[in-house]
């Protein structure tokens, strides 16, 4: 018996049919009266809608044949997937070199005739068979394969029907996660934008009518706050404009990144501050991912290690390791540590854990919301480790 080669792009046609959601749903009539006009069109006891996963078979629909799923190894579908512009036919597998001793044709369901029509995806991956089967040898009219053919068309329509419904409603919910988001910003911007414009509005009236002399000192002061309510109003802005925006960053595509060239770029960020301590841990030189992605969250992760820490001497540690189809990371600080009430909501937009950072000034609870955004839209996870006086490290990965 020859096992089936994997299909030559094996990891992207399973990924094109992991798109599909398919996999070990439950039976469906518009599947299974495919299979029975395919049986009685081609004269044969067995048809088949099979999909081959990483190591079975798995059969969508099951006409004269009361089974699910069957290993792939014995599989004449995985066969057929590497002919994928072809009718896959097996007159007699008893004389076939590829399968006279397979299981399935020595004992039950002791199969002898094949034919397997490929079911091709948009991206012309075969995801598995539209497939008839006998216990007899038989040969099959150029009518008869036409019309298997056409009835493997109508699989793929009934899958794409599908697939283009789960992305509607992957879309719908989406959209009303932003417009949950927007009614929030409506909300905070109702509070939090319009209290530092009145300052400045109310504060420049004064000066105007107190000071129209050469400022003195009392003016200064007023110019002062009327700079920090600015700055305030500004930060804000910005924040939700990063986190309204993350999604863009994932359109700049994949490069390779040094990690020493990384580390330099994020040293000359934070000048003149000799009191902090950054350290990379790695087994490894380079990566290739989204760079404007990894950037935007590490240097979120970062700065916020830098602005809550507590300490005399700031350390943070960078760790960066491989996994199958991940990299994943880790930021880790000596600060004062994120209470455990806490470490759930930090990642939602707008709640804060600290009410001032180490400078004395206001966050506003977008940083890391855009952090989980960014990470998640990048296919990835994050998560955080802490305790109280011990230090915090965000733990976090994204696609290869």
């Amino acid at each position: 018996m020859e096992k089936p080669k994997d299909y030559l792009h094996e990891s992207e046609r399973l990924k094109d049919l992991e798109s599909y959601s398919i996999l070990d749903t439950l039976s469906e009539s518009d599947y299974d009266d495919l299979t029975a006009i395919a049986a009685e069109i081609c004269g044969t006891e067995i048809s088949l809608i099979s999909l081959i996963d990483d190591n079975r078979q798995w059969f969508k629909s099951s006409h004269g044949i009361d089974v699910s799923e069957t290993p792939k190894e014995y599989s004449f579908c995985a066969h057929a997937i590497n002919e994928p512009e072809h009718v896959f036919i097996v007159q007699d597998a008893r004389e076939d070199v590829r399968f006279h001793d397979n299981p399935f044709v020595s004992n039950d369901p002791n199969i002898i005739f094949y034919a397997g029509v490929p079911l091709l995806s948009d991206n012309k991956h075969p995801l598995g068979t539209l497939c008839v089967i006998d216990y007899e040898p038989k040969s099959l009219s150029k009518s008869q394969i036409k019309s298997l053919k056409s009835l493997g068309n109508q699989v793929m329509n009934i899958l794409n029907l599908r697939k283009t419904k789960l992305i509607l409603e992957k879309t719908l919910i989406n959209l009303e996660e932003k417009n949950k988001d927007l009614d929030r910003f409506a909300l905070v911007a109702a509070h939090d934008l319009k209290s530092p414009i009145a300052n400045i509005s109310g504060l420049t009236n004064l000066f105007v009518e107190e000071y129209s002399a050469p400022i003195n000192e009392k003016g200064k002061e007023l110019l002062a706050l009327i700079e920090e309510s600015t700055t305030v109003l500004i930060n804000l802005i910005d924040g939700l404009l990063k986190y309204s925006r993350c999604e863009n960053v994932l359109n700049e595509g994949k490069s390779k990144i040094y990690l020493n060239d990384l580390m330099r770029n994020i040293t000359t960020l934070f000048p003149n501050m000799p009191e902090l301590k950054i350290q990379l841990q790695t087994s490894i030189d380079e990566i290739y991912t989204n760079k404007e992605a990894l950037n935007q969250v590490l240097l979120n992760l970062i700065t916020n290690a830098v602005k809550y820490n507590d300490k005399e001497t700031i350390k943070i540690e960078i760790g960066v390791a491989s996994l199958a189809t991940h990299y994943e990371f880790y930021v880790k600080d000596n600060g004062p540590g994120i209470a455990s009430e806490n470490q759930e909501k930090i990642f939602d937009i707008f709640q804060i854990a600290a009410k001032k950072d180490r400078f004395g000034r206001c966050g506003n609870g977008i940083g890391l919301a855009t952090v989980k955004k960014v990470v998640e839209k990048a296919c990835g996870t994050i998560k955080l480790e802490s305790q109280i006086t011990k230090g915090t490290k965000f733990i976090f990965t994204i696609e290869k």
